[in-house]
């Protein structure tokens, strides 16, 4: 069942969603109100799920090769450009954004640079911030700014959203126009009633919530806070997964089941169950968990998504530049 807004309520925020993978953002949006009007995604078990929950939306493969004239008229442009080139679980030096994966931000700002959508949204792991001593963010500021964008960014969490993973990755908002509208975005003129921990001034050191289990004792037990799912997404022997486990009694773990982890990033179950790979339950797994692991929290994207739409509320009357000056 399509997640798209029937035509006769279309919200007046439309998406175009870029490196969309399993569509992180598109639902989180579209949960906030908003219509998610193209894609763009490269790998193949990812078109799957989103042509599976979005069969109707136009759909492209390779940014390399897609054209500013190809995407249609959206006010938000979003998408988590790849991460592996700058993020610090990388196994040696980082490549940064001269690296072939994460370098495609600059195929975004090529589309960026001619169609001048009134709002951008990226994501991208914290390691960006520190990427070859920060100037690979500072050229991802800079680049927005010189094509007119205000820019804010901000680091959140998926812990404080309502999902138990441990998930910190940096969000960039664009406006054209002043940073002021960037701002208000991401962050409150008052504290929300997200569940956020409380300090403690004194008394003893409180327990880290990754060394608490919760669970049944006699059936099994997990972590209260699972760690972030990335590392472990890649392979799933060994260290890669065994940071996030299920432990039973006599000694015996086991690594999260594929429906676990859409849990964790807050997708409905079954959200990657989709018929690929002939019926190899094996090859869906891994493939479910690496989408799964490379995934925009869907939570942390709705709450986004509803600061854009109360943010940028004078789209409402149909004049797409009415809210950007």
């Amino acid at each position: 069942m399509t997640t798209n807004a029937t035509a006769a309520s279309e919200p007046a925020l439309t998406v175009a969603s870029f490196f969309a993978g399993i569509g992180g953002f598109d639902l989180g949006f579209e949960r906030a109100g908003m219509r998610t009007v193209w894609q763009c995604e490269i790998k193949s078990f990812c078109q799957d799920v989103l042509k599976h929950h979005w069969p109707d939306v136009p759909k492209a493969t390779d940014i390399r090769e897609v054209k500013a004239s190809d995407i249609p008229e959206a006010t938000i442009w979003a998408g988590g450009f790849p991460c592996q080139d700058v993020s610090l679980a990388r196994m040696g030096p980082r490549s940064g954004l001269r690296g072939k994966q994460s370098g495609l931000f600059f195929e975004f700002a090529r589309l960026l640079e001619e169609a001048r959508p009134p709002v951008v949204v990226l994501e991208n792991v914290a390691g960006l911030l520190s990427s070859h001593e920060g100037r690979d963010f500072g050229l991802v500021v800079r680049t927005l700014a010189d094509l007119g964008y205000g820019v804010a960014w901000r680091v959140l969490d998926s812990r404080y959203f309502g999902v138990p993973q441990s998930r910190t990755r940096v969000f960039i908002v664009g406006t054209l126009g002043g940073p002021a509208r960037a701002g208000s975005i991401l962050f409150e003129p008052e504290r929300g009633d997200r569940d956020l921990e409380k300090g403690r001034q004194d008394g003893p050191k409180p327990v880290s919530p990754f060394q608490i289990s919760v669970g049944d004792p006699q059936r099994g037990f997990v972590k209260k806070l699972a760690h972030c799912l990335y590392a472990e997404s890649a392979r799933h022997t060994g260290t890669d997964w065994s940071r996030n486990y299920v432990s039973y009694p006599e000694g015996r773990v086991r690594r999260l089941t594929p429906l676990e982890t859409e849990r964790l990033q807050g997708f409905p179950d079954g959200w990657t169950n989709v018929d690929s790979f002939g019926g190899n339950v094996d090859k869906l797994d891994s493939a479910r968990y690496h989408a799964c692991g490379n995934a925009v929290t869907v939570n942390v994207a709705e709450w986004i998504g509803g600061r854009l739409a109360e943010v940028m509320s004078d789209y409402a009357t149909g004049d797409a530049q009415a809210g950007v000056a």
